[in-house]
C-alpha cells in the first residue's frame, strides 16, 4: 500500500536561519585569519536586536558587530519597515574565552606527524552523529527535502530579481509531501505548502489571491523546469497547494519570531529521513564532532551508495569527549545491501560496518584533514541544507578590523564521490 512522507525547509530569511548564517560567518572569519581557532558561538535575533554569545580560543580579533550586519544585509533585511534592519539593529556581543577544561582534551601538545596528531586530538564533545544517503535523487538526498529546498532557493532568486514579483520579503517556509509506492518509489507529489513573507500591497483577499497565483503559476514552474524529466512527472494537476494558509504574512523575520542558532537541524540534514543525533552544526568549529563527524558520516553514506554497496544507508558514529577513537560505528542498509563476502553469502550490516572502518578514519583530526574542514567554508552551509550540495572550489575574500585574507577553498567536500574506488576495492565490487 502506498504511503506519504513529508519534509520541510526554511529560507535564508527565516529568523533561525538568520542566526545560523551569522554564527557561521563568524566561524569563517575566525578560520580565515586563524585556522586553529576553537569556536562555539550562538546567535539570537529578535525585533531590532542581535545577541552574540559563545566561547572562542583564537589569536585574531574580529569586529563581530560588522560581520553580523553584513550577513543581515546580504539576506535582504535592509528596510526599516521590516523592524529588523542591518544597519540600525543593535548588536550585543557576549563572546568570551573558551574553557581551558574543555580545550585540554581536544588540543594536546604532540609530535608533528599525522598519527601522533590523530591520536592526540580528542573529540570536542560526546554524542552520536548520523549520515544518510539514498539513490532516489542524483545528489543522494531524500526527494521531499530536496524539492523543499529548491522551492525556497527559487523563491529567493525571484525576490532578488525584483522583476516579475516585487512584493516578496526574506522570510519563507516550504513543505513537500510525496506519495510513495509500497516498494519505496516516489509516485507523485501530493501536497506543496509555501508560506512567504510579503509587503502589504492591497486588500487581504485580493493580495492572497495574487500571491497564490504567482507561486503556483510562476515560481513552481521555474522549479519544475530545472528538474530532470523523471522528477517533472511527479508534478500533476491533483497537487494540493497551501499558499500562505494562515492569511497575510507581512510581519515576519526576527520581528515576527525570535531566531536562534541550531534550531533547524532537520532542515539542515535529511528532512526527517534516517536519524539525527541532536547536535547542531552552525557556529561550531570542526573540532566539534557534532559538525565534523556528521559531515564524515554523510561522506561515507554517499560513497557507499554511489559505489553500489546499497541503495539506501544510515551511518552512525559516536564519541567520548577528549577521546580520539570513536566509541562505535553502526550501519543500517535497510535491507538494500548488494555485497557478498568471500563465502558467497550476503554481508550483514555489521560486517559492512567493519569494512567501512577499514576505509574511513573517523578520528576527529583525520576527519578535519580528509575533508579540509579547517578552512572558511561554512557560510555556504548555513541555508538550504548542509547536505546534498555541489562540491566546488572558490576563492573567498575576508576583510575585517583592518585585516584581509584571500583564501581558495573547497566547499562541501563531504559531498565528493572521491572514495568510490576505495569502497569498491574494500567490498570487491
Amino acid at each position: 500500500m502506498s504511503y506519504l512522507f513529508t519534509s520541510e525547509s526554511v529560507s535564508e530569511g527565516h529568523p533561525d536561519k538568520v542566526a545560523d548564517q551569522i554564527s557561521d560567518a563568524l566561524i569563517d572569519h575566525f578560520m580565515a585569519f586563524d585556522p586553529k581557532s576553537k569556536v562555539a558561538c550562538e546567535t539570537l535575533v529578535t525585533t531590532g536586536q542581535v545577541v552574540l554569545a559563545g566561547e572562542v580560543n583564537t589569536k585574531t580579533y574580529l569586529d563581530v558587530q560588522q560581520i553580523a550586519r553584513d550577513v543581515i544585509a546580504k539576506i535582504g533585511y535592509t528596510k526599516a519597515e521590516y523592524m529588523f534592519e542591518a544597519h540600525s539593529c543593535g548588536v550585543l556581543s557576549a563572546i568570551h574565552e573558551q574553557s581551558a577544561d574543555i580545550n585540554q582534551g581536544v588540543d594536546r601538545q604532540t609530535a608533528d606527524d599525522f598519527e601522533s596528531k590523530a591520536n592526540a586530538q580528542g573529540a570536542g564533545d560526546q554524542g552520536m552523529m548520523f549520515g544518510y544517503a539514498t539513490r532516489e535523487t542524483d545528489n543522494y538526498m531524500p526527494l521531499a527535502l530536496d524539492l523543499s529546498h529548491k522551492i525556497l532557493e527559487e523563491l529567493a532568486a525571484v525576490r532578488r530579481e525584483n522583476k516579475r514579483i516585487k512584493y516578496l520579503r526574506p522570510d519563507a517556509k516550504s513543505q513537500v509531501t510525496i506519495e510513495y509506492s509500497d516498494t519505496n518509489k516516489p509516485i507523485r507529489i501530493d501536497t506543496i505548502v509555501v508560506s512567504t513573507q510579503h509587503d502589504d500591497f492591497g486588500a487581504d483577499e485580493a493580495m492572497l489571491a495574487t500571491i497564490r497565483k504567482d507561486i503556483i503559476t510562476y515560481v513552481i514552474p521555474r522549479v519544475k523546469a530545472k528538474l530532470k524529466p523523471s522528477l517533472r512527472k511527479l508534478f500533476n494537476d491533483q497537487i494540493t497547494y497551501h499558499i500562505n494558509p494562515t492569511g497575510k504574512f507581512v510581519i515576519g523575520g526576527p520581528h515576527g519570531d525570535t531566531g536562534l542558532t541550531g534550531r533547524k537541524i532537520i532542515v539542515d540534514t535529511y528532512g526527517g529521513k534516517g536519524a539525527h543525533g541532536g547536535g547542531a552544526f552552525s557556529g561550531k568549529d570542526p573540532s566539534k564532532v557534532d559538525r565534523s563527524a556528521a559531515y564524515a558520516t554523510r561522506h561515507i553514506a554517499k560513497n557507499l551508495v554511489a559505489a553500489g554497496v546499497c541503495d539506501e544507508v544510515l551511518v552512525q558514529v559516536s564519541y567520548a569527549i577528549g577521546v580520539a577513537k570513536p566509541c562505535g560505528l553502526y550501519v543500517n542498509t535497510y535491507g538494500t545491501a548488494k555485497v557478498k563476502g568471500e563465502n558467497g553469502k550476503k554481508l550483514s550490516d555489521g560486517e559492512i560496518a567493519k569494512l567501512v572502518e577499514s576505509v574511513f578514519d573517523l578520528r576527529p583530526y583525520a576527519i578535519e584533514q580528509r575533508l579540509k574542514l579547517r578552512n572558511p567554508i561554512y557560510s555556504e552551509t548555513a541555508a538550504y541544507g548542509h547536505m546534498g550540495r555541489e562540491p566546488k572550489t572558490v576563492t573567498k575574500v575576508f576583510e575585517n578590523a583592518g585585516q584581509r585574507a584571500e583564501v581558495e577553498v573547497e566547499l562541501f567536500t563531504w559531498e565528493k564521490l572521491d572514495y568510490v574506488d576505495a569502497v569498491k576495492a574494500a567490498f570487491g565490487l
